[in-house]
């Protein structure tokens, strides 16, 4: 997406004069770092999002008592039904797609993330952050790329499983954070496997997208357990 291009070549100078910052700390592990770090930096940044979301799910749970007694009052009139609803969110000073919009707010910073860890070239230029390794391992090398070219019984493939079982545990956490106010039937399963998708995701992409992965979604898994405390759905 041509679209990415200046953002992915900003992010990944930033990323690559991160790495070359720490280097004399970390050493090898600089660009690995670098990118836990640059992440983490990117993460804060979007929290007065989170901050929204989370907010506007608090009032969509308040609120929703009252909007299913609107729905069963209006449920033969879908527009006066409507029209109860928006004016009940109105007088409320809440906004119907409040909780949406910063989740969609952040989507192409995300986009941006993920395509830096990807692409094989980037302005041009061939993607330094996938020459590098993590303890052995080459980021631009996938977890199946790494065992088919490694072995299973070796350093690498260690290095790769140890990231794999790490952003497992991460989705088993949402994942039962999520079943706990998930909906009955095919709905409520969709949520609590939907963590685990980030798992399947990780076994095809390169290591550094691996990386990235479990640390944005250690993120979420924390920060959805700070600001959404105490959130359950109405009953």
């Amino acid at each position: 997406m041509l679209v990415l291009d200046a953002p992915v070549g900003a992010a990944y100078h930033l990323v690559t004069s991160l790495t070359t910052a720490i280097h004399p700390v970390s050493g090898q592990l600089s660009t690995s770092a670098a990118i836990i770090l640059f992440t983490l930096g990117l993460r804060t940044v979007l929290l007065p999002l989170a901050v929204r979301q989370a907010r506007a799910e608090r009032t969509r749970l308040r609120l929703q008592p009252r909007v299913d007694e609107l729905r069963r009052k209006h449920g033969n009139d879908p527009r006066r039904q409507h029209e109860a609803i928006s004016e009940l969110y109105a007088v409320e000073d809440a906004k119907l797609l409040g909780g949406c919009l910063p989740a969609l707010a952040q989507w192409p910073f995300f986009m941006v993330m993920y395509r830096l860890f990807v692409s094989a070239s980037i302005a041009g230029h061939q993607n330094a952050l996938l020459t590098s390794t993590l303890l052995g391992a080459p980021l631009g090398q996938s977890v199946m790329g790494t065992l088919s070219v490694y072995g299973l019984f070796t350093a690498p493939a260690l290095v790769c499983l140890g990231l794999l079982a790490l952003i497992a545990a991460v989705a088993w956490r949402s994942s039962r954070r999520a079943g706990r106010s998930a909906p009955a039937g095919a709905m409520g399963l969709l949520t609590r496997t939907m963590p685990y998708g980030t798992v399947v995701v990780a076994l095809f992409v390169p290591l550094a997208a691996a990386l990235y992965l479990l640390t944005t979604t250690a993120w979420t898994a924390t920060e959805r357990a700070l600001l959404h405390r105490g959130l359950a759905p109405a009953r």
